[in-house]
This record gives C-alpha cells, structure tokens and sequence, in this order.
C-alpha cells in the first residue's frame, strides 16, 4: 500500500424518510480530514440510505465508525420497516480499494473496523466478502437471512456466532455487516406493471442464482431435490448479478432491484437488455431505470457506445454525448433528472480547479491567454492547438462512418473516431497541466531561502517543477504526432468531401509539435541535470522531425487533391 492510498466505502443505514437523521450520519462523516462525501442516496420506500465517501484508509475506517456509531443512537431498529431486506440500524458497511492499495490490505481494514465496533459499541458484526474467509457465510444475502426480526434468534446459533461482539442481539441498533468488495453497481430497473410476482419472475430469470426447479408449475410445482436432498436450482441468464422484485409505492411500479457485483462481467446495459427480453416474454415492458449511489465512468461509457453499435453509428464521440446517449437508452433519468457530476463516481472525485481552462468559453479563453497574466502561454495553446487538429480527424472519421452507401467501413471509421477521442481528450487534459507546471515552478521560486536547509529544498522543487514543464509538452509532442496516422487515413480513404478540414488537422498537429517542442528545450535549458535535459531535448528534436517530415507529405497530398 502506498501512501496515497484510496479506499471507498459504501454504508447503507436503515432510515429513508428522516432528513434530519441522514444528515445527522454524514455530519460526522464529513468532520473527518481526509475524507470527501460523494454521494447520499435516500430512499423512501426502501426506508434506506445508500452513502458514498472515499479519502485514505485511515481516515475511512475513523469515518465508518462515527457514522455506524450515530446511526446506533439516532436509528431505532426495533420500529423499522421497508421494502429492503436489512438486519442493522447500519446494515452493510463495505469498504472498496479505489487505487494504491490491495483487496487484501482493504480486507484487513475491514477487518479492524469491525472489531473496533464490535468491542467498542456493542454491536454484533459480521464480516462478508473478501473479509470473510468462511465461504458458508461470506455473501451478504445468506448473513442477512432472517432479516432484524429473525436475528434475535439466528445469532444464538453456534454457526451464527458473530466474527465481533457478543452473540446477543442489540434491540435499537440490530447488527451490522462489514467487508471488502469489489465495485458494486446497486441498479433498479422499471416495469409498467405493480406486480411484484411479475416482477420477482423476471428477476429469476435473469439472477445469476436462478430459482428453484419444481415439477409442473414453475411456481407452485413441488421443488425438485438432488439425491442428497438438496433443491436442485435454474441459473439465471446473468453472472455475478443478484436481483429481487419489489414494488415502490413511491412511484406506483413494480422495479427489479439489483446488485451487479462484477460490471466487468455483467454490465448495466446487459441487464437492462437480458430484463427487457424477460420483461417483453411476460407481456410486461421495462420504462426506464435508476441508478443507487454511483456508476464508475467506464461502465455508463460502455453502455453509450454499445447503443451507438445497436444504431449502426460510430462509438468514436464525444465522452459527454456517450453519457447522454446511455441515459437516454437505459430510461436512467424516467424518475428523477440524472446529474453526470453527482451520478458519476471520477466526476465525483474531479477537483475543478484541475480543469478551469478547458472549462472555459473559446471567448473567455482568448481572454484569459491575451490578458497580461503570464498563463496560460504557448505551452497550453500548443496542448488546444493539437486538440482542434485530431478533432477535425474524429469530424471526418464519423462523417465517413455516416456516409451513405459506405455501410460497409463503419466500423473501420468508428474505430478511428474512437482513437482520435482519445487523443483529443489526452491533450485537452495537457492544456491545464501546462499552466500548473509553470504554475508549480514559480511556487518554487517563491520559497524562502534564508538557511542552508531552506535553499536546498528550494532548489529542489524547483528542479522537480521543471522536469514536469519538460514532461508534459514532451506528452502534447507525441501525442500530437500519432494524431497523423488518423489523419493520414481520413485523408486517404476519409469523405473526400472534408479532405480540406483533415488538412487543416494536419496544420494544427504541426504547429501542436513545434510549439510543444519550444516549451520543452526552453525548460530544459533551466535543469541543473544536465544528462536529463540533453535526453529529453534529443527525444523531443526526433519526434519534431519525424512529425514535419510528415506532416509536409500530408499537406501535399491534400494540396494536390484540390487543385
């Protein structure tokens, strides 16, 4: 585990109604440094709310046990009712390694979470998941069997006896589950029916557990047994899945609730899809869906790009329009409006300041670029400059793939439009990193240098600073330069009618290159390492050539093809 280490965690505490004691919970949350609240997700027919934070793995655990610990007084367990299956005034407290650490290290600060509120609030605590190596009780479902009311005498059983605390039940506060788990999607899907038995049927299709064969009605028939008189079951369509149906008197419909436990294996737009066929076989029709807590980027993106493939269009637009089209195509925002930023998990975590110059109007940038102020400079520019040129790439790419009569390359254009997305974004990030290189250098030069020790670490930042000013428009070089493979391929084999614009690209990656190239010798000029500074302004002299080299032969081919 390194030190910048991001954990996630994900508790969800019975109480959907009460504002005042949601809020409550994340007060104390929100109090502990180190920690950022994402998301809280309140539900009033499930009487349940679903809260996300992240920060370093300290500091979570500290906020998991306040919050567990404010839920115990302010929640009573013992008048609760919902539609959710629950068993504690905090029911599931997961923990989920975001980047820098191990599902292994995750589990042993699930671990030490759940000792500490069981020796400390009296709460049993059952561990599940990764934290549980007891695999007849590591799922969640199997542990919450029995739900609150059941558990008064479940836990007196030896093989329940709790992995923390004592095995009595606590009246207000119930019992809690911790562990460590990958990324779960919770996902509900809406039908146009109240009927929960519809609804649970088209459930059973499609989760991974199935449901139990039995002969002659599928739901009344006597369950079938093995010879070892264990219920012999029909798997579902879907892997890694578990789903229920329930009816939220909120909205007057009935949903399939679920928990995609592994997206990588089933995602969002499979389950819808896998749904709606069950769905359509029982006459009933799915409307829309919603999304409980937060959706990582690459699994809405997907889902964008897998709708765009079912409409024979390219994938290759941009990261906003894929969103819109994914929530558009699941229903996400049928029931309530559905906000990237607050739905999102990396938008979530995006600090803005990051990105203020890309944020920007093209009037307020020009603004800001031709204000006396000594950034954004040529650095940025150059970073924007060869973002415009791969985009006019991307343009011709999907203008190509929607060309009539030329179905038949979609796929070739899509795949290219795709790529030159990726660039573009790359180098719209490097427009802002520019500014806070030079940023970060002149932080440097503003250090206090009156001691020996404070001249040394002055000297050293500032030599860090510069290897990064160095670095980044190194990055807008190369990135600018495998532009022109794209443009080279729109221009050859692209809508003849746009040549002109891909040569424009063209034009845009070469001054991108040579503005870039500037940047990198001017700072490397400033480096006391001088073998790092003659590496890096070698490297950046070759990719300068090898892109005007280039860049040269493409604009003669366009010159010639429109003369």
């Amino acid at each position: 585990m390194n030190k910048d280490a991001i954990i996630e965690c994900v508790p969800n505490f019975s109480e959907g109604h009460d504002m005042n004691i949601i809020k409550q919970i994340t007060d104390v949350i929100e109090e502990v440094e180190g920690v950022k609240l994402l998301d809280v997700d309140a539900g009033k027919a499930t009487n349940r709310t679903v809260v996300t934070f992240v920060g370093n793995p300290d500091a979570v655990i500290e906020a998991a046990y306040r919050a567990i610990k404010k839920a115990a007084e302010v929640i009573d367990m013992s008048r609760h009712k919902g539609e959710h299956p629950r068993m504690g005034a905090t029911d599931v407290c997961p923990l989920i390694p975001v980047s820098g650490i191990s599902m292994e290290e995750t589990a042993e600060y699930a671990k030490k979470l759940g000792k500490r509120v069981g020796e400390e609030l009296h709460i049993p605590v059952y561990l599940y998941e990764y934290a549980q190596k007891n695999t007849a009780r590591n799922n969640l479902s199997i542990i919450r069997g029995g739900e609150y009311e059941g558990f008064f005498d479940k836990i007196k059983l030896p093989e329940w006896k709790p992995d923390f605390g004592t095995a009595v039940m606590n009246v207000k506060a119930g019992a809690t589950v911790i562990g460590a788990r990958d990324f779960l999607i919770a996902y509900n899907i809406n039908l146009n029916t109240k009927s929960v038995r519809l609804a649970n049927s088209v459930a059973f299709d499609v989760r991974e557990a199935g449901r139990v064969k039995r002969e002659g009605n599928p739901i009344t028939g006597k369950i079938i047994k093995d010879e070892n008189g264990n219920e012999i079951r029909i798997p579902g369509t879907l892997k890694s899945c578990k789903a229920i149906g329930w009816f939220i008197e909120e909205y007057g419909i009935a949903q399939i609730s679920m928990n995609l436990t592994n997206y990588k294996i089933t995602s969002v737009h499979k389950a819808f899809e896998e749904v709606c066929k069950s769905a359509d076989k029982r006459g009933i029709r799915v409307t829309g869906s919603e999304l409980v807590g937060l959706i990582p980027l690459d699994s809405i993106l997907d889902a964008g790009r897998y709708f765009l493939q079912k409409q024979n269009r390219s994938i290759g637009v941009s990261e906003e329009e894929l969103i819109q089209i994914a929530v558009k195509s699941l229903g996400l925002d049928e029931l309530s409006p559905f906000d990237p930023n607050k739905k999102i998990i990396e938008y979530k975590l995006r600090d803005a300041a990051n990105e203020k110059l890309i944020n920007m109007s093209l009037k307020s940038f020009a603004n800001e670029t031709a204000s006396e102020s000594t950034a954004p400079g040529g650095g940025s520019i150059a970073a924007y400059v060869g973002s415009l040129g791969v985009s006019l790439g991307a343009m011709v790419a999907n203008l190509s793939a929607g060309k009539r009569g030329w179905e038949d390359q979609i796929n070739y254009f899509s795949e290219w439009a795709d790529k030159a997305q990726k660039i573009k974004d790359s180098l719209l990030k490097s427009v802002d990193e520019d500014t806070r290189a030079f940023n970060e250098i002149m932080i440097g030069f503003g250090m206090p240098k009156n001691t020996d020790e404070e001249k040394k670490s002055r000297t050293e930042a500032i030599e860090l600073a510069t290897k990064n000013a160095c670095e980044i428009p190194f990055g807008v070089m190369q990135m600018s330069y495998s532009s022109l493979e794209l443009l080279e391929a729109m221009i050859e084999k692209g809508n003849q009618n746009s040549i002109t614009d891909a040569g424009v690209g063209v034009l845009c990656v070469k001054t991108a290159v040579r503005g870039a190239y500037f940047n990198v010798l001017v700072n490397a000029k400033g480096l006391k390492d001088k073998t790092y500074a003659e590496k890096i302004s070698a490297e950046a002299k070759k990719v300068l050539a090898n892109n005007h080299k280039k860049a040269n032969e493409l604009i003669e081919k366009v010159e010639k093809a429109i003369e």
